[in-house]
């Protein structure tokens, strides 16, 4: 997984963002639109660089996760389960899905950030259905809809077919019938795998960012 090149893309997009603004303009236009039940703990609705913030973190998190799942799956054994999927997240920044021609900067990464996280979402709603365990536990739900309504729709919901297409060519519920997926369930509920993975709490409560749903 080339996240060294993924990281790079980054930094070239933080430039033209310093340049043009275009990600600001967008959230600034997205402001008003969001949605009553997002919440920020330690800022005012009214800070501009919150979202920004945010938007940041959410894209920045992606490398360090691929990185992260990859020594972990082989560590842990599982690299033919975990592999595939990092692929495709990669593949989200480096060869983007032709629905995102002409999408550049944060902005475009936004986009790119927000195929990966959902993919990783759906990944582990399928293996939490089958294994009661997620493959990769890192809870960015909250923050894959704050991002969802910041893309804004029906833009972000087109994603999410690109998202399920993609599903489609990795997994499917087959696949966890075969002997080699279930003979590995034991390194997937290890106390070492599951040690390796604490450094990655919830994205959005990293940022007091969340959703009241009261």
């Amino acid at each position: 997984m080339n996240t060294a090149a993924i990281r790079e893309l980054i930094d070239r997009a933080h430039a033209h963002e310093q340049r043009t603004g275009q990600l600001a303009r967008h959230l600034e236009e997205h402001r008003s639109n969001l949605h009553h039940s997002i919440t920020f703990a330690e800022a005012p609705m009214s800070d501009d660089a919150l979202l920004p913030r945010f938007v940041d973190a959410y894209i920045q998190q992606v490398p360090d996760l691929i990185d992260a799942a990859a020594q972990v799956a082989i560590d842990a054994g599982i690299a033919a389960q975990i592999h595939p999927v990092l692929n495709i997240a990669t593949e989200y920044f480096l060869q983007p899905p032709a629905i995102l021609n002409g999408h550049d900067g944060m902005d475009g990464l936004l986009d790119e950030a927000y195929l990966a996280h959902r993919l990783v979402e759906e990944v582990n709603d399928l293996y939490i259905r089958h294994f009661s365990q997620p493959l990769i536990p890192v809870d960015t739900t909250v923050a894959n809809l704050i991002a969802h309504n910041l893309i804004g729709e029906p833009f972000a919901n087109q994603l999410d077919e690109v998202v399920h297409h993609s599903m489609d060519q990795l997994l499917d519920d087959e696949a966890f019938e075969q002997d080699t997926v279930q003979a590995y369930k034991d390194r997937l509920t290890s106390p070492e795998t599951g040690a390796a993975w604490k450094r990655w709490p919830c994205l959005s409560r990293q940022l007091g960012v969340g959703l009241d749903i009261a």
